[in-house]
């Protein structure tokens, strides 16, 4: 004898709401930003870490093989790196004993995962022109994640295998008297009025830009010449993106020669020391 429910029947399953499936989705897509957000900042920071330390005993290595060989190496020769080779040493006091980047010849993302690197139209450091180098500000061991706290005078200094040299970022959106005293706190009285009324009136220690703007790595920042004068100040250009987790533009920081003094063995500059 069959059974029957009394005419009840089992409630039956409801299908997804358009609001359920965007829920779902909104999660889904929720998780996958946070993954990229981890991979980007961490886990490429590693793999980063890693080439970093590569170059950086690659080009020891290198240097020491000269100094070893009782070579005598002319600071004026004119280098030439392969793409992704090392070439110099970059330190920023400001940021702490521990910031040291080793600098890679080219700006493609092959190189700039191992370092900041050098845009190759731009002159070497110690030249006179502008000496212009990339870096990402998160992950990849976002090298210039700092930059927005550079301040007027704070000193850059690059190592190549010969010389230790010093550039002083530029006053920062400011003009007339006010520039002119803070530019005397760390350049010479030359270089002071260059900066004032000269033809670097107009460079800013740091500012931020479109990505188009490739005027900002030219001999002088800026300006349209591209032709280098030996009557030229020594500039060093450090660019990165901004803000911080996007690329829609482009942070700048100038900084210019002051001193340039060569390397002693077993000596570092004071100017290492400042904080």
């Amino acid at each position: 004898m069959s059974h029957r429910s009394g005419g009840q029947q089992a409630p039956s399953r409801q299908g997804f709401s358009v609001t359920q499936f965007l829920g779902e989705l909104l999660l889904t897509a929720g998780v996958i930003i946070l993954l990229f957000a981890f991979y980007e900042s961490y886990w490429t920071n590693i793999a980063s870490g890693r080439l970093q330390d590569e170059k950086a005993s690659a080009l020891q290595g290198r240097w020491g093989e000269s100094e070893g060989s009782g070579e005598r190496v002319n600071p004026r020769q004119k280098i030439t790196p392969e793409l992704g080779e090392a070439f110099a040493r970059m330190y920023i006091p400001a940021f702490g004993s521990d910031f040291q980047f080793a600098i890679v010849e080219g700006t493609d993302d092959a190189d700039l995962i191992a370092g900041p690197g050098r845009y190759v139209e731009t002159q070497m450091p110690g030249e006179a022109g502008n000496f212009a180098v990339a870096g990402h500000r998160v992950g990849k061991g976002a090298p210039f994640n700092d930059l927005g706290n550079l301040q007027v005078c704070d000193a850059i200094v690059v190592e190549t295998q010969t010389e230790w040299i010093t550039y002083r970022v530029l006053p920062i959106d400011v003009a007339g008297d006010a520039r002119r005293a803070e530019a005397t706190g760390c350049l010479t009285p030359e270089q002071v009025d260059r900066v004032t009324h000269g033809e670097y009136a107009s460079v800013q220690g740091r500012h931020i830009t479109l990505p188009g703007a490739v005027e900002v790595i030219n001999p002088v920042p800026g300006l349209a010449a591209t032709q280098v004068s030996p009557e030229l100040e020594g500039m060093i250009t450090l660019t990165t993106c901004h803000p911080q987790f996007s690329n829609a533009e482009r942070m700048i920081v100038h900084a210019m020669e002051v001193e340039a003094t060569p390397k002693i063995a077993g000596e570092r500059p004071a100017v290492l020391e400042e904080s």
